[in-house]
């Protein structure tokens, strides 16, 4: 069977001439019959074009069977109340009303059409089919340009996207691996400081025992006796070192605090780079699954209305602004914790230097100190040996005045008993001649004698006591001596030997 293009293979000037109910041949199609003409099928609403079917043939137009629905205007059986001209009226018959009947009989009873309408009413058929297929025709031809234009426009547009989607993959690569450059950097600048302020918390520590020094040396002083107890210049250099390290103390704390705060500060912009950098690898993630999904793939599916839902929140220079905030915040927090680490290196070089020089400052007092009180106690010894000479010498003299006092007892007594024996003369015998004169001379010398030796042996006691006094006093010097150079040179010095802390860090 030939085929047209344009036309369907049911038309009737392609099958050739159907019969009619009289048995008559016509190329037109019987308005009785068509209805039977239709099929089963055609009451159901054809496939959409998206879809494919069984039923539906590429060289035969689905729309055929939407529209092809006829709704006569009148009976089938009635006839046409007037003719399609006024030259075929029969005047004669106008007036009689035919009764409907089929077409043989009517064309029996009179000529309802002339060969003028029927050659009008080909002509005006050609030249509908004619303007039919030309519109089929060109609606084809706009549907398969259509067709082209639309599937390599989707391809276009598809391959755009991957191709945007490509570089917002590269994009986010890119601000991935430098927040992650930073998150790094970030990690090894908290690590550092971190290790910096465990130093300065240990040197806050160890400053306790320079501070427990300095202290137990102030409490030892204070066990020195009567006239030692002096605020010389060791005590107030030990003053001055207990202030200096309570001082460096509290500097040492304030910069521990200032560095926790930092650290506080460094982790927080550590928390939004990694959270910044797991959004990242999340986007990254769902990105690259779209960047690999083609019309092949397994998984796509129809999402309605999705293109109207907008629950962005960025767009790309505030996407890219936030991780270059996130960046700078993090380079400025670095850069202010590298700060701190030379402040806590200042701070700690400062205090140590300044305890140690204190330190040393306060050891020179105490070797001065210790020799001043070394001389002095030889002095000391050397006073006391000679008091104690002199008590022994001023002993013998003391002695020997006693012996010269008791020597002049007897004489004393002779020269008495001379004279007692001289006054039992009797008579005129009882002459005061040279004799009687001398003895009373003698007499009166050994009694001044006797008063001077007894005026010397007081002096003499006097000045033993006086001796003892002193060397008692110099004993009790000397011993308060020994006590403050016990103090000073084995209790102070000895635990002051070596600094108790490093000297640097």
């Amino acid at each position: 069977m030939e085929t047209f293009m344009g036309h369907t293979q049911t038309a009737s000037y392609l099958t050739g001439p159907k019969f009619g109910g009289s048995g008559a041949p016509t190329f037109l199609p019987s308005i009785s019959t068509m209805q039977s003409s239709y099929k089963a099928y055609d009451a159901y609403p054809a496939p959409s074009p998206l879809r494919r079917s069984l039923t539906t043939l590429p060289w035969r137009p689905s729309t055929y069977y939407q529209t092809a629905q006829v709704n006569p205007s009148m009976a089938v059986t009635k006839s046409l109340p007037e003719p399609l001209g006024y030259t075929n009226q029969l005047s004669e018959l106008d007036s009689i009303k035919v009764p409907p009947v089929f077409v043989a009989a009517r064309s029996a009873l009179y000529t309802r059409y002339t060969p003028n309408d029927w050659s009008h009413s080909n002509n005006s058929n050609y030249m509908a089919s004619d303007r039919v297929r030309s519109s089929a025709e060109r609606l084809r031809m706009d549907t398969a340009r259509l067709c082209l234009e639309t599937a390599d426009k989707t391809v276009r547009t598809q391959t755009d996207v991957g191709k945007r989607l490509g570089e917002r993959i590269g994009d986010i690569q890119l601000w991935k691996t430098e927040v992650n450059h930073e998150t790094d950097n970030m990690i090894t600048e908290i690590a550092t400081l971190v290790e910096k302020k465990r130093i300065l918390e240990k040197a806050l520590q160890e400053t306790e025992n320079p501070l427990h020094i300095g202290q137990e040396c102030l409490y030892n002083r204070e066990r020195r006796q009567q006239i030692d107890l002096v605020h010389d210049q060791v005590e107030r250099e030990l003053i001055k070192e207990v202030d200096i390290i309570k001082r460096c103390q509290e500097k040492m704390r304030q910069t521990v605090e200032r560095a926790n705060m930092q650290l506080s500060l460094n982790r927080a912009a550590q928390h939004e780079l990694e959270k910044d950098s797991g959004d990242k690898i999340l986007a990254l993630n769902l990105d690259g699954t779209c960047h690999t999904l083609k019309n092949t793939s397994r998984g796509i599916n129809f999402h309605d209305g999705i293109q109207r839902i907008d629950n962005t929140l960025s767009v790309p220079e505030t996407w890219a602004k936030f991780s270059n905030d996130n960046i700078q915040r993090s380079q400025s927090e670095r850069a202010a914790s590298k700060q701190m680490r030379n402040e806590i290196e200042s701070v700690l070089n400062q205090c140590s230097n300044e305890m140690w020089s204190q330190w040393n400052g306060v050891n020179v007092g105490f070797n001065q100190r210790v020799q001043e009180t070394n001389e002095t106690r030889n002095k000391l010894q050397t006073h006391l040996s000679r008091v104690l000479q002199e008590t022994f010498d001023m002993e013998k003299n003391i002695e020997l005045l006693k012996k010269a006092i008791q020597d002049k007892e007897a004489p004393m007594q002779v020269a008495q008993t001379r004279l007692t024996t001289r006054t039992h003369r009797p008579n005129v015998e009882l002459c005061r001649d040279p004799v009687q004169h001398r003895l009373v001379e003698e007499v009166a010398e050994i009694t001044g004698t006797v008063e001077n030796l007894q005026a010397k042996l007081r002096q003499a006691e006097n000045a033993l006591q006086h001796l003892l006094r002193t060397k008692s006093t110099l004993e009790q010097d000397l011993s308060v001596k020994n006590n403050s150079l016990f103090i000073d040179r084995e209790k102070c010095l000895g635990m002051r030997k070596t600094f108790p802390m490093r000297s640097s860090y």
